[in-house]
């Protein structure tokens, strides 16, 4: 499992591995019903313009929304309680200690490397990758269900 992964676990996002693997339930999906042949001549003739599942005897599809997690507040809760003075909402160090996590240069480059930064980034003045890596970050916790402000991404 990559850092990013427990990042993503750490704030609620997705299941520890040992859970998930544990509740694989396999999805069925029940077959789609023949139509039903009318037997009025005026019954309503299904078109492109009517909604999946109007008429009788035709598959209505379902869709199932990604719940968000605040993560802005569990941020925020965890920043308050924490002795240190740390701001997860500019740097990604302070982000990594907020959630327990090993915070070193090591761990962040192999963060980086594992969110595709650049290679031109990954060296020398670690500030850029530094900046790369959180935009990145809080980019895919959005992504992943998290409530992240637009402001932070930009």
């Amino acid at each position: 499992m990559g850092l990013f992964s427990t990042i993503l676990e750490k704030l609620g996002l997705k299941k520890p591995e040992q859970e998930a693997k544990k509740e694989v339930t396999p999805t069925i999906v029940p077959p789609r019903p023949a139509p039903v042949k009318p037997s009025n001549p005026n019954a309503v003739k299904p078109n492109a313009t009517m909604a999946p599942g109007s008429i009788p005897g035709f598959y209505k599809p379902s869709a199932v929304a990604m719940s968000e997690v605040d993560v802005v507040s569990k941020l925020d809760g965890l920043a308050k309680s924490n002795p240190q003075k740390l701001d997860w909402k500019v740097s990604i160090v302070d982000l990594l200690k907020l959630l327990d996590l090993d915070s070193s240069l090591a761990s962040r480059k192999d963060l980086a490397k594992e969110l595709g930064c650049p290679a031109d980034k990954i060296g020398g003045d670690y500030s850029e990758m530094n900046v790369w890596l959180h935009k990145e970050v809080l980019k895919r916790i959005a992504a992943n269900g998290g409530n992240i402000p637009s402001s932070l991404l930009n």
